[in-house]
Order: structure tokens, then sequence, then C-alpha cells
């Protein structure tokens, strides 16, 4: 069984467990993240359940963020402040709210049903029961009431998909770029009039990255169609890839003073041969 959380909520866990509607806990182990979009899959052993547990268990239905409006009913579910299941009831305050957290921007729903800690990872439901998000107490303000943020469903799916999809990548076929970068978080591209990414502080000779035209000073904004800002998502990104894929890689170059996107196609190299 694949369950969808936010990474916050497993990042830098010993280990993780699962306690399903039938107060049973059962072992589980994290299957991939995806700091960019703070979202994790964790997954249980079908063969661990016993049948009671199983005969519980109900898939979600999934809904479509994009189609929603401002105003329509959402629904939070969650475990607010480690209570026990709990569910809040408001409204779809905005769409693609533009919000920041620990050098991270994310474009979230934002909706006045209370979302405390613990309700991170829970889901956000419409009046038909649909999951419309992801919600993350991450991007709440203990000095604002009645702003809670959802990580929207139709973003968040495809990321998903892809880290329940993803298979471990061998040592001998671990992909290598061949930079070294540092992450411009909000305030440092504010300062600078820089754009928010991955700074490209050096380019290896003879590397991909070289190989495909990346040079010192790029911003890496964007790893084979999806938003990456920072080099521990960027890692997560190509901890997915093998030696000899193609990627896109879209950075962010000076010129004649201002950014200018550039699209890059990288061939990735054989990491232990770096």
């Amino acid at each position: 069984l694949y369950i969808a959380t936010n990474n916050h909520v497993v990042e830098g866990a010993d280990a993780v467990s699962v306690k399903f509607n039938d107060d049973s806990v059962y072992s589980a182990e994290v299957k991939g993240t995806d700091s960019d979009s703070d979202l994790a899959v964790v997954r249980v052993k079908v063969s661990d359940l016993s049948s009671d547990t199983l005969g519980n268990i109900k898939v979600a239905t999934l809904g479509d963020s994009d189609n929603v409006k401002v105003g329509a009913q959402a629904i939070a579910i969650g475990n607010a402040l480690g209570y026990g299941t709990s569910v809040t009831v408001g409204y779809i305050s905005a769409k693609e709210r533009e919000v920041s957290a620990e050098d991270v921007t994310m474009k979230l729903l934002q909706t006045d049903a209370a979302i405390n800690p613990g309700n991170s990872g829970g889901a956000l439901v419409d009046s038909k029961g649909a999951v419309i998000g992801i919600n993350s107490a991450k991007y709440a303000d203990e000095q604002v009431e009645g702003m809670g943020f959802a990580i929207p469903i139709s973003d968040a799916v495809p990321i998903i998909n892809e880290i329940v999809k993803q298979e471990t990548v061998s040592a001998d076929e671990a992909a290598y770029l061949g930079i070294k970068g540092m992450d411009v978080a909000e305030e440092y591209a504010s300062y600078y009039n820089m754009p928010e990414g991955i700074y490209v502080s050096e380019v290896s000779e003879n590397s991909p990255a070289e190989k495909a035209g990346m040079k010192q000073g790029d911003i890496i904004v964007k790893w084979n169609g999806k938003d990456t800002s920072t080099m521990e998502g960027l890692q997560e990104k190509m901890g997915r890839c093998k030696a000899g894929e193609q990627v896109s890689v879209v950075v962010k170059r000076m010129d004649n003073g201002e950014y200018q996107e550039k699209e890059l196609t990288v061939t990735l190299g054989k990491k232990s041969a770096a």
C-alpha cells in the first residue's frame, strides 16, 4: 500500500509506522521523497496486514484541484496536535497562493479550515469527499488565524506517481551531473536580484554538465520539467535517474544584465566513473 504524505513528516526519521483506523500499527518504509514539493510516499506490505485491517481500508478518491472554485467547501482531515483524527471545515480562500518556507516557494491552495501541526500529510477534501490537496502545516504562521495551506492534488499526483514508479538505482548505474551548487533562497534572491534556484558555483571539466553547455553562474530552476530550487531536491531527482539518461535542465543565465531562461539537454554520466 502506498501512502502519500509530506516530506517534512518523514524527513530524518529512523523508523516510520502507520496507524490505521482500526488502531492497528504497522511498520512502513519511505519509498521516496521530493523535498522541492514537500511530498513523500511511504509503503506498507499488504502481506503484513491482518484481514480485518485490510477490510477497513478504502482508497481515497482524487479530485481535480485545477477546477476547484474559490468559495467552495474544504474539509481538512488529520491528526491535529497529535490528539487523534480530527476534521475541520472551511472554504477555499485562494488558489495558486505563492508561499515560501525553508528556501522553498510553492503555489498552494489556501483555506480557512484550521490546519495545525499534526495535520501535515492529511487530506484536504471537497464537499463530495474527493481529495483536492495535501495539507501542510509547514506553511502555517502562528501569528495568523484562518490561513491554512495545502499542496494541490493535481500538482502532487505526477510527483507521487514518479516516486511510486521509481526503481532503486544501483551504485554502478548512479547518475552524475558534475557541478557544485548552492541554494539561492528567497532573501538572497531579493537582496542580490537573482532568481530563486540552484546557483552553479563550479562545473567540472569534461562533465555531462559542461558538455551540455552549463556554465558557472547559471541558476538551475527546472529538472525534466519540474521546478527545483534546492540542491537536496536536485539530488533526489538525480537519484531517480540512471547513467546514460537524457534530461532537460532549465537554467537562468545572466545576459546583458538580465537573466534569460535557457534549456539544456544533458546526457547523465556514470557516477562511479566520475
